[in-house]
């Protein structure tokens, strides 16, 4: 089976440096505090597991994922606010867990903020459970927000 995942003019592939201009106009309008081009770009320069999810040549979604000492830590899961509730965040992550066991992780773990509900739900139905509280983990318009640390194991 190939890595990059494709029906009806969608597919999954790697991410590139060509393809931050439109992550960014996508990060920007879902977040509030969203990352900057730097970080994205350290991302695929230290070679993080970086993909996108593409319809008809348009990015609709991107996440980015690391992977060491058996375990994956999924850093950033993002879809087009016009594309959300549509199966794409669950497509990329489904896809980054197939990455991660590929590359011999046990656990796949995250953070999500609490007030995140379509997120927190996503990752609940993938079998994803709360592990801990990432204390004033997040910038908030009126101070920070405490993340939920969550898991899944791989085996």
């Amino acid at each position: 089976m190939s890595a990059i995942l494709a029906d009806q003019g969608s597919r999954i592939r790697p991410l590139t440096i060509e393809d931050l201009d439109a992550v960014m106009e996508i990060e920007r309008r879902a977040y509030d505090f969203p990352w900057t081009q730097g970080i994205f770009r350290d991302c695929l320069r230290v070679g993080y597991c970086c993909w996108c999810y593409e319809e008809h040549g348009r990015i609709q979604g991107y996440g980015v994922m690391s992977v060491a000492a058996g375990e994956s830590h999924i850093l950033n899961l993002t879809v087009r606010p016009e594309s959300q509730r549509q199966g794409i965040g669950g497509k990329l992550m489904r896809h980054f867990l197939q990455l991660a066991r590929r590359h011999d992780a046990d656990t796949a773990m995250l953070e999500v903020r609490p007030s995140n509900t379509a997120a927190v739900k996503l990752y609940q139905r993938l079998g994803f459970n709360e592990i801990g509280v990432r204390r004033n983990y997040y910038p908030a318009a009126e101070g920070r927000e405490d993340a939920l640390l969550l898991a899944l194991s791989l085996d």
